[in-house]
């Protein structure tokens, strides 16, 4: 069982969000998507999806992961977007240098345990070294999924990290 934390580690987190509180406004946003998009990017922290995009807070459902693969907690999210939350359209944007697509999924395990001792064959990272072809697949999955709506328009870019500029891969 995990021990409680310790306040001290998550100090900066919650002295920045007394900071964010004190200056929040709310806006009336709803929790629809105002620009019918949603986007399935990688966790990776040197991506922004707002900026990247252009949009703001209320446009656009992020759905983030390791390697911005379309996974069955994607699709279930995406089947909610879709009916409940003003999503008709969907962006799938994978990263250039994402450490999901630098190694085949045995070697992520074999590295985790050569590091730290642990066994995590258990648990699928979905690592992919060809990552266009993933993105294909992943696009195609969304485009066949029958639970999400037929007119639900689906594409795949891939974001350069050094340059920010995306580039369509067609599906």
């Amino acid at each position: 069982m995990r021990r409680p934390f310790p306040e001290s580690t998550f100090e900066d987190v919650l002295a920045a969000n007394a900071d964010y509180a004190r200056q929040h406004n709310a806006t009336g946003l709803t929790g629809t998507a105002a620009r019918g998009l949603a986007v399935v990017t990688c966790m990776d922290s040197r991506i922004d999806p707002l900026d990247v995009l252009g949009m703001t807070p209320g446009d656009v459902k992020i759905l983030r992961n390791a390697g911005a693969r379309v996974t069955e907690d994607v699709m279930r999210t995406l089947v909610l977007a879709s009916y409940l939350l003003g999503v008709n359209r969907v962006l799938v944007m994978p990263h250039t240098d994402c450490r999901m697509a630098s190694a085949e999924e045995w070697q992520v395990h074999e590295q985790i345990m050569e590091r730290f001792g642990v066994d995590t064959r258990s648990v699928e990272f979905r690592t992919e070294t060809d990552q266009i072809g993933a993105l294909v697949t992943d696009v195609t999955r969304l485009r066949a999924y029958p639970l999400l709506p037929a007119d639900l328009v689906v594409a795949g870019a891939v974001l350069d990290i050094s340059t920010g500029i995306l580039k369509t891969i067609d599906a």
